[in-house]
């Protein structure tokens, strides 16, 4: 018979009601969990690391004294309308309490002090009402990447890497993964030492770099955000969280691509697609973006925005790759640098392998093969 690994039963209450499950629910997957919450027996480690997949958390918060103080997901998204996040799919659910798992993660870690020299969220403060093109150029100042820095990249995927480098430079860890809706292009969580933000990796590369800058805005304002590709529900907000809604997108176009720098780009060039599609390779933004502009400023009618837009998310679909290497795929997921932390507390001793498995979101077995893969460099 396997061994019963000895849990805080009332941590295991914690962790299932905090994934919105009723005793019934988890018993259909966990037979003996009304056993295991009563204190009467314990899982076993297996069954331990079904339960951290299937909560979303740690499997060293199953040990700790008493919950972590961690509000509610839903407390925190202060711009988001209460019926929008009934609807949310259950797949988005859980990667926002996945995400919640990452911040817990990062505070073991780190001893709880974010690793970056510098945090955004802390040193930049911005009225709901500021001037957009200012928080734009004041933020790009602050990440400290020119345009001509953005403009020399070499394709989609290194800005999309540079970006994120960026951000984790000014304390924001970008977690990926396949959110499995088409609708949804990210979020982030606000935390006072460990914002995050988590991106569909299943985007285009160019939507996940607007992604990054809708959501730092969020962040940035103090609350957690959700990006959707149709944000017809900001009409239904009113006050201050309508306007940080609407802020966000088109903070994250001004910041990707600046007024005077898409003035000198357009000079000469016609409101077109074409136009779009050239403007797009240039900066590395979406064609969405370009159009987006060109509507603000009356140079395209909307039915002629509605319709390229339309079109161009049609053809994502058919872009569409299948999934590759499964560790690759990890390592892109959870990024370089979170591993490396990982890894560190490993090497000093300061983590077994069962927890390092934890943090990595892996099983035991696979931890070497991934170690490797780190080894031999970037995804």
């Amino acid at each position: 018979m396997a061994e019963q690994i000895p849990i805080n039963p009332a941590l295991l209450v914690w962790a299932r009601q905090r994934a919105g499950l009723s005793r019934d629910e988890a018993a259909q997957k966990f037979k003996r969990i009304a056993d295991w919450e009563a204190g009467a027996s314990a899982p076993t480690y297996p069954q331990l690391e079904q339960l951290s997949d299937t909560l979303k958390v740690p499997i060293a918060v199953f040990f700790f004294p008493d919950p972590p103080d961690v509000p509610p997901i839903d407390e925190t998204f202060r711009t988001l309308p209460e019926a929008e996040l009934d609807r949310l799919p259950s797949r988005v659910r859980m990667l926002m309490r996945k995400a919640k798992a990452m911040q817990i993660n990062l505070a073991e870690l780190t001893q709880g002090r974010n690793p970056a020299e510098r945090l955004i969220t802390r040193d930049l403060q911005f009225a709901p009402n500021v001037d957009i093109a200012e928080m734009a150029a004041a933020v790009r100042q602050y990440v400290g990447v020119t345009v001509q820095q953005q403009q020399a990249w070499h394709g989609d995927d290194a800005a999309l890497k540079e970006w994120r480098t960026a951000l984790l430079n000014v304390g924001i860890f970008v977690f990926k993964d396949a959110f499995r809706a088409d609708d949804f292009s990210g979020f982030c969580l606000y935390d006072e030492e460990f914002p995050v933000i988590y991106v569909n990796n299943s985007s285009t590369k160019t939507r996940q770099i607007f992604t990054y800058f809708h959501e730092l805005a969020h962040l940035i304002f103090h609350t957690s955000g959700i990006d959707k590709v149709r944000d017809r529900y900001v009409d239904r907000l009113v006050g201050d969280a309508r306007q940080i809604e609407v802020i966000c997108n088109s903070f994250a176009a001004q910041v990707l691509l600046p007024e005077d720098a898409f003035q000198r780009a357009m000079a000469g060039r016609q409101a077109t697609e074409a136009t779009a599609e050239a403007l797009s390779a240039q900066f590395h933004v979406s064609r969405e973006v370009i159009f987006r502009r060109l509507l603000d400023q009356g140079r395209v009618a909307e039915d002629q925005y509605d319709r390229a837009v339309e079109r161009w998310n049609a053809q994502r679909q058919v872009e569409r790759a299948p999934g590759g290497n499964p560790y690759w795929t990890k390592l892109a997921y959870l990024g370089r640098e979170y591993v490396a932390l990982a890894l560190s507390q490993y090497h000093q001793n300061r983590i077994d392998e069962g927890q390092l498995a934890d943090f990595l979101d892996t099983k035991p077995r696979h931890v070497g093969a991934l170690e490797e893969y780190f080894s031999r460099g970037a995804a």
